[in-house]
């Protein structure tokens, strides 16, 4: 499980710039699914299973794409301009590292602070590619870099770069990998541009038009950041409730709730203030869909150190391949 979440982590892929993670992610569910596709937007959609009397059809979504920075303009000495590509924080940006999809690695500093206890906008910052010049400079504008932060296996904990969202494509590869008979057609979506509004998943789900939903993602935890809710590293996976883009349905919610008791793991609930997810998109499209979020709590989100619990991952694995191998059965 750590070995494909390094792979995926280290892969880049940007909102808008997915192709290089989508075929790593091609590569390893292609031998387990009947069908797999790209469609318009770049998502990666795989087709498992055929519909039976007792079964439905789930859309099931994890999204590709992580956070990165884009050139806006290269200055005369060298420094690169940019701006964000999904919700950058500016107080994680200071001495971090970026890797362009060239090759190309720079150093994050900002114009000097009027307030050193202040923390600048966003355009007070540039790049350091080691150029003394413009002409000199190996990117441009429209060049497109993520953090550069390698994976560190901590024992039960495991931090780097892109967990959000890569730790739930890898969810998704591994329960892809472990089910072995389903009553339901999959459609097994990773998505794109979820970073920036949700747009893979918003034509996906318009195009499969499906009877339920199920996003897979991360969520903030609880007890630090000063974020106040009930979720924590190494207490389960999260069952999303709501947050500020989404009412999860409660029958959807009670069935994953059903489902962790009934192979007794461990779960938390879900309320968050800040942020949402696919799940948000699929809900409403063309006529709407019943729709959940299954969480994998972490840290640090968003930033080039995010950190999950192994233990909240392999349950979460354990409750994903239960519900997808069951009936539906909501109340």
């Amino acid at each position: 499980m750590k070995e494909l979440l390094q792979k995926l982590t280290q892969t880049p892929g940007a909102s808008g710039y997915e192709s290089a993670i989508r075929e790593v992610i091609r590569e390893e569910i292609s031998p387990f699914v009947k069908e797999i596709k790209v469609d318009a937007l770049g998502n990666l959609i795989a087709r498992m299973g055929e519909k039976k009397a007792n079964g439905s059809r789930i859309m099931v979504a994890a999204h590709m794409d992580e956070i990165g920075v884009i050139v806006t303009h290269v200055e005369k000495n060298g420094a690169v301009r940019f701006s964000n590509l999904g919700s950058v924080i500016p107080r994680y940006l200071p001495g971090s590292r970026v890797k362009f999809l060239n090759g190309v690695r720079g150093v994050i500093d900002s114009d000097k602070p009027e307030d050193l206890a202040k923390i600048q906008p966003m355009n007070q910052f540039f790049i350091d590619v080691g150029a003394s010049s413009e002409k000199d400079c190996p990117v441009k504008a429209g060049d497109v870099a993520v953090f550069d932060r390698e994976f560190a296996d901590l024992g039960q904990r495991v931090a780097s770069k892109a967990l959000d969202d890569r730790s739930s494509c890898a969810l998704l590869v591994e329960a892809i990998k472990q089910i072995k008979e389903t009553p339901h057609e999959l459609f097994l979506v990773f998505s794109v541009q979820e970073e920036v509004t949700s747009r893979g998943a918003t034509t996906a789900a318009y195009g499969l038009d499906v009877d339920l939903g199920l996003a897979l993602d991360v969520t903030p935890v609880g007890n630090l950041m000063g974020i106040k809710m009930q979720v924590d590293l190494g207490k389960g996976p999260a069952i999303k409730v709501r947050d500020v883009g989404f009412i999860a349905d409660p029958g959807v919610v009670n069935w994953m709730v059903d489902g962790a008791k009934a192979i007794k793991i461990p779960y938390q609930m879900e309320v968050l203030d800040i942020g949402s997810t696919d799940a948000r998109v699929m809900q409403i499209s063309k006529a709407g869909m019943r729709s959940g979020v299954l969480s994998i709590p972490c840290r640090y989100v968003h930033s080039p150190s995010e950190m999950i619990d192994m233990v909240d991952y392999e349950q979460g694995l354990k409750l994903l391949v239960h519900l997808l191998s069951q009936p539906v059965k909501l109340r």
